[in-house]
């Protein structure tokens, strides 16, 4: 299937992304631009911003949209929250997100460690704002709690798609656990969340998901174009015109949700921007 105009973007410039790997300067601080092979990366590279993934950068699942590599993955690096302070000052960063891979080996999933990242990096940058995507730490509130104890600036975890087709994309997560993670975030911080199209949903399943994001007290959805991360990744099943992404922009303010929708829209894409 063809990619339509709107969905041909120029080749990034490797001189924009050496130049950020230069000021970073740590070949073991990942960024989930590169590791999930993000479309965005030249425009977000040339800007001198990025999303850190911490927690190292091997999935202990294995989403069938996702670029991650799957596997074993290796112990918590202890320095990593430092690393990643220093590599956010060294770029100037008033606004940041991070997040990480899915680690089910460790018993909390990891929040200790986004705990310690988001700490470390407001002793180094005060003025910075801290936004995390977290995986869904397979339920455990105790987990969830010691994240939002650290004070992120926005609490963001991806839906990822409808709930039909949990089972085809997102097969060892559930759709009502996402939900009621970020219904107990919300009465704590303002949360977001985000999905892809293009993947087989239908228009109606669309808004039934924005509305059950509205009843989980989620504040910003991002809504981005299906884009396989290598022609060995599941295919979509279509492709999603401008329009009907506007259509879903207006439902979802209907519903007083801030929606920012669009064919390379990812859910943090101008991140600072949505924020506001």
């Amino acid at each position: 299937m063809p990619l339509p105009n709107f969905l041909v973007k120029k080749t990034p410039k490797q001189s924009n992304i050496r130049l950020l790997r230069e000021l970073i300067a740590d070949p073991h601080i990942h960024t989930v631009c590169e590791e999930a092979k993000c479309p965005n990366i030249g425009e977000c590279y040339a800007q001198k911003t990025c999303t850190f993934m911490i927690l190292g950068d091997t999935c202990t699942r294995n989403c069938a949209f996702c670029g991650v590599t799957n596997g074993k993955p290796l112990p918590p690096d202890p320095d990593e929250p430092q690393k990643i302070a220093e590599a956010v000052k060294k770029l100037g960063l008033n606004y940041v997100v991070i997040t990480s891979v899915t680690r089910d080996d460790l018993p909390d999933g990891g929040a200790s460690h986004f705990a310690q990242v988001i700490r470390k990096c407001r002793m180094t940058n005060a003025e910075c704002r801290i936004e995390v995507l977290i995986p869904d730490f397979k339920g455990n509130d105790p987990a969830l709690r010691t994240v939002l104890e650290a004070k992120p600036y926005i609490l963001n975890h991806n839906i990822e798609t409808v709930p039909r087709l949990y089972s085809k994309i997102r097969p060892q997560a559930n759709y009502q656990q996402s939900l009621q993670l970020l219904k107990t975030a919300a009465a704590q911080v303002v949360t977001k969340s985000g999905f892809m199209v293009g993947l087989g949903e239908e228009a109606a399943e669309v808004e039934a998901l924005l509305s059950d994001l509205k009843a989980a007290g989620c504040s910003l959805v991002t809504i981005g174009q299906y884009l396989p991360p290598s022609k060995d990744h599941l295919q979509p099943e279509r492709y999603v015109v401008p329009k009907e992404f506007a259509k879903y922009t207006e439902f979802g303010q209907k519903l007083g949700l801030k929606v920012f929708a669009g064919p390379f829209v990812r859910s943090s894409y101008h991140a600072g921007e949505i924020a506001g």
